[in-house]
């Protein structure tokens, strides 16, 4: 009985056996299907949007009979992997494609990193060269000042003996200190040098730690055959922010102006001699249409309104610039900065700085920066710096364990902030382009292959370049400011496929600062502010005379004057609109009453007052505006 229960026993434990080899051979079977290749593949389009960009790859490769994996290798790691498609031509069957990370297989390390040690290493022998050199000349004062004392204790030096003694001292002192001083300045530059080339080879160790993206491709073909490829994704870390140069050399001749792009990529792959196309599509912006919710009205106690939003238009801050660090408090190069909602922003320089001009409306810029967390900041100074906090998330997205070790991705995103000056950076590019509206989007197409690095700094390309018929009109505002702004009015604008974005301003062939255009006015005429124009004098003051207050009955009456002067100091006629307001009524209690104008247009909803001018050369002129007040007498208000 017991023979036969072990004979049971071990063939069931056979039979286990003889299931989990066959099972085995058959998994060996099916994965030995596929035969593993590399996929060589080069880029031949990039579409930049204003965030993000459309990679685009081609190869032609022959394809061998039955299963394979072709693997694309050495792409940017920062590929949204559900844009990723697989276009082939060929008489074979694509199985599935799987975008993935390879950490083991990191971007190849920078040539440089063996050199700039040897750098450090000659630069700290030097260092110490000077340091010893300095004890020595220790030592050498240390032996003066023992043997100061002239002669011996009984007898006294002779007076040529003691001028002899306090010039050699002299000589001698003042050559130690010179020496220490020359030697000091010298050991101070030795280890900034140090520093520097330290901070690179530490940013060349990040790029190299760096994973690379892969796309996976699995075919099956019936015989053996040729292909052709068409790879595309989109990859984040790059953009690009329109920005004009706006020249009038006369307001007798038409504006030109050039529209240009100031591109950046940081997306860990060089793009060499592709063709370069930027859209003013987002393909990161929902494209789902809004919706109206329930709007529901409370009493006013209940309502909360946020004053935030309205700050810097309230405080008049037009510019804004200041310094993006990271974690440590070091500069921050190639940081993304933009105005919330618009396509007004900018790259940070290689000391983190950033300048920017705020459009109308503007309440928050928005920071971002590979391997941080992006921070949204509001608009309350015209000077906003920012620490960057490293995000957690995708830090440990990075962390991979091979056999018993875990290696983490260091630093801030590979090859971001290589130090040193780069071969295109403030080049003059003077590059042809054609312009393509498609149906909801324009694109420029570059003529030329371009190429770019991945180094996240700023490069400028010319887009176009338009004379522009332009009316051109002056505009002041004397109660807030005594200057007169040059605008120029863009009719049919619209045509020209602008975006909202920094204007660099020339007149008369000088710069006179920067403006805004706003490309989402809804207006048939553009205006562009040209800046301020001091050959025309503007005054505003008040006429004491018109200002009184008196009492009738059971109101009182404030009236209030001002007389406001325009000069025109050019040698030709301008045109000239002039704003100014009297105040609304908020309540039936209190009337407005315009006294004198001066035949400027009132419009009484708001309180807005115009005057067209034509001034001829050297001509002046002057408006009255009076107005008065009537309100209970036992009420205060506020006319100044």
């Amino acid at each position: 009985m017991e023979n036969e229960n072990l004979l049971h026993l071990i063939k069931k434990n056979l039979m286990k056996y003889i299931t989990f080899l066959a099972l085995f051979l058959c998994q060996q079977a099916i994965s030995q299907h596929f035969v593993e290749r590399e996929l060589e593949t080069s880029i031949s389009e990039v579409t930049i949007y204003l965030q993000g960009g459309l990679v685009t790859r081609t190869s032609k490769t022959g394809i061998p009979q039955g299963k394979s994996i072709f693997k694309v290798k050495s792409l940017s790691p920062y590929i949204d992997q559900k844009s990723v498609q697989v276009k082939a031509t060929g008489d074979f069957t694509i199985l599935s494609v799987n975008p993935t990370l390879n950490y083991l297989n990191r971007l190849k390390k920078d040539q440089k990193i063996d050199s700039l040690g040897e750098q450090v290493k000659a630069l700290a022998f030097e260092i110490s060269t000077y340091e010893s050199r300095l004890q020595i000349l220790s030592e050498k004062q240390s032996l003066l000042d023992v043997n100061k004392k002239l002669g011996g204790e009984a007898s006294g030096a002779s007076l040529t003996q003691v001028k002899q003694a306090i010039e050699f001292y002299d000589k001698e002192l003042t050559s130690i200190k010179s020496e220490e001083i020359s030697i000091d300045l010298k050991i101070k530059d030795l280890k900034e040098r140090s520093r520097r080339i330290e901070q690179e080879i530490s940013d060349v160790r990040g790029r190299d730690e760096l994973p690379t993206g892969e796309i996976e491709i699995r075919i099956e073909s019936n015989q053996q055959t040729s292909g052709e490829f068409k790879i595309s994704y989109l990859v984040a870390n790059t953009g690009w922010y329109p920005k004009y140069d706006a020249r009038v050399a006369s307001i007798e001749r038409p504006l030109e102006l050039k529209y240009k792009a100031d591109v950046y990529q940081n997306t860990g792959v060089d793009w060499e001699n592709v063709k370069l196309k930027l859209s003013n599509g987002d393909p990161n912006q929902s494209g789902v249409a809004p919706g109206l919710a329930t709007w529901y009205l409370n009493y006013a106690r209940n309502t909360f309104f946020n004053q935030l939003a309205n700050r810097a238009v309230s405080s008049g801050i037009r510019n804004v610039s200041g310094k993006v660090l990271d974690e440590n408090g070091e500069p921050v190069m190639g940081a993304t900065v933009v105005v919330k909602g618009t396509a007004v922003g900018t790259v940070t320089d290689l000391d983190g700085n950033y300048s920017l001009t705020l459009p109308n409306g503007a309440t928050h810029l928005t920071v971002s920066f590979i391997g941080y967390n992006q921070q949204e900041l509001p608009i309350s100074s015209p000077n906003i710096s920012t620490r960057l906090v490293p995000s957690i998330e995708q830090l440990q997205e990075v962390v991979v364990a091979h056999g018993s070790a875990a290696k983490k991705l260091q630093g801030k995103a590979a090859g971001v902030r290589i130090r040193g000056v780069s071969t295109i950076r403030n080049e003059a590019n003077r590059v042809a382009t054609t312009t393509v509206e498609n149906q909801t989007t324009v694109e420029f197409e570059v003529d030329d292959p371009y190429s770019i690095k991945s180094n996240g700094e700023k490069l400028s390309i010319d887009l176009n370049s338009f004379e522009i018929e332009t009316l051109y009109q002056y505009y002041a505002v004397p109660k807030l400011d005594k200057d007169a702004f040059l605008m120029a009015r863009i009719i049919n604008w619209d045509q020209y496929n602008l975006l909202e974005g920094e204007v660099n301003l020339y007149f008369e062939e000088a710069y006179v600062g920067r403006s805004i255009l706003d490309a989402r006015s809804l207006e048939d005429t553009l205006n562009i502010s040209l800046g301020r124009d001091k050959s025309l004098v503007i005054g505003r003051e008040k006429i004491d005379e018109y200002s009184k207050r008196k009492t009738i009955g059971g109101s009182k009456m404030e009236s209030r004057g001002f007389k406001i002067m325009a000069r025109n100091k050019k040698s030709e006629t301008i045109k000239l609109i002039l704003f100014d307001q009297i105040p609304v009524a908020a309540i039936s209690d209190i009337t407005v009453t315009p006294t004198e104008l001066s035949n400027g247009k009132l419009t009484k909803k708001t309180g807005e007052i115009v005057w067209e001018l034509e001034l001829k050369p050297q001509q002046q002129t002057e408006l009255n505006l009076n107005y008065e007040v009537k309100y209970p007498k036992n009420e205060k208000i506020n006319l100044e």
